[in-house]
């Protein structure tokens, strides 16, 4: 039974990925995607976005990180998917689910879901390229405009020889408005060969479940469930096994951000700094009312130093 991260574009970078796995309960994780269009990217792309493939393609917890790849070229997704293979991926994860207008326009991402059979030749392309021993993956959502096609595309990864499928139980149109349709996940997982990973409206315990019930999945990917509640992985491991719990309080949730305030400081432009800070505490809104108060407080502030001292002067 795994707990995944889930991939979130300008979210789950590598900083978050490292912090959450140190916290433990995250069995994998999956990189944001990285987008290919007309050639085989040099190697620093695939370094920069997946800085663990200079760790043995795992975080420094030890947790395994897939490498999602974004297109609509079968051939040119299969030569990239091989060099991110070379490079070290274990394993090769393919994006039918992203909701972004920007990247539909460029025939990825969800709108692929119109076209099962192109599905099909990109799924089967990949699996091809790499090794017999690296998993080729694929997640989508139920479909682009409606679910109408949603079995299809589930069995034409199949047929295409993926090695798993992960479904978010929502189309495209519906983004992230609840609630996620896991009934339909159960009945795509009753139609198919391969493992089915479950995704969407996972928030605590109960949701997790909730929705291994529904769906009949033994594993399950979370998104915004793990950057609400950087320890669910954790407290979902320890209810599985029967054991006593004390989640993460607000002062050390107040560390962590410190830390990812550090890091982020370090990796990217200073003008950037107080975006990324700001969008995490507004995913901790939803499970510390503490995260509410600092938000007001620093949702001005541009300057790292100063978002250094508002946290400080948080701490007991």
């Amino acid at each position: 039974m795994k707990i995944i991260l889930a991939p979130m574009e300008g979210v789950v970078d590598y900083t978050m990925r490292d912090l959450l796995t140190q916290i433990g309960g995250i069995d994998q994780c999956v990189t944001e995607f990285v987008r290919v269009s007309d050639r085989v990217l040099p190697a620093k792309v695939f370094r920069r976005l997946c800085p663990e493939l200079l760790n043995g393609g795992k975080t420094r917890a030890g947790t395994p990180v897939a490498l999602q790849l974004l297109g609509s070229d079968p051939s040119v997704l299969a030569g990239n998917a091989r060099k991110a293979a070379k490079l070290g991926a274990p394993s090769i994860d393919l994006n039918f689910g992203c909701p972004a207008k920007t990247v539909n326009k460029s025939k990825g991402g969800a709108v692929l879901l119109d076209t099962p059979e192109l599905i099909y030749e990109i799924v089967k392309a990949v699996r091809i390229a790499v090794p017999s021993d690296t998993p080729v993956t694929a997640k989508m959502r139920l479909g682009n405009k409606d679910k109408f096609l949603a079995m299809e595309n589930a069995q034409a990864i199949d047929e295409a020889k993926a090695d798993g499928l992960t479904v978010h139980a929502r189309t495209k149109l519906e983004g992230y408005r609840p609630p996620a349709h896991w009934e339909w996940i159960r009945l795509i997982k009753e139609e198919i060969s391969i493992p089915v990973t479950a995704n969407g409206e996972v928030w605590n315990w109960q949701d997790y479940q909730k929705c291994r019930n529904i769906t009949g999945c033994d594993d399950v990917m979370i998104g915004r469930g793990l950057i609400a509640k950087p320890d669910l992985g954790k407290v979902i491991k320890h209810h599985q096994a029967d054991e006593n719990v004390k989640a993460l309080d607000w002062q050390e949730i107040l560390l962590i951000v410190d830390r990812y305030l550090d890091r982020v400081e370090q990796d990217i432009a200073a003008k950037y700094v107080h975006g990324r800070v700001k969008q995490w505490l507004y995913h901790l809104q939803r499970e510390y009312t503490e995260a509410e108060v600092l938000f007001e407080k620093i949702k001005k502030i541009k300057e790292p130093s100063l978002l250094k001292l508002a946290l400080y002067g948080l701490f007991e």
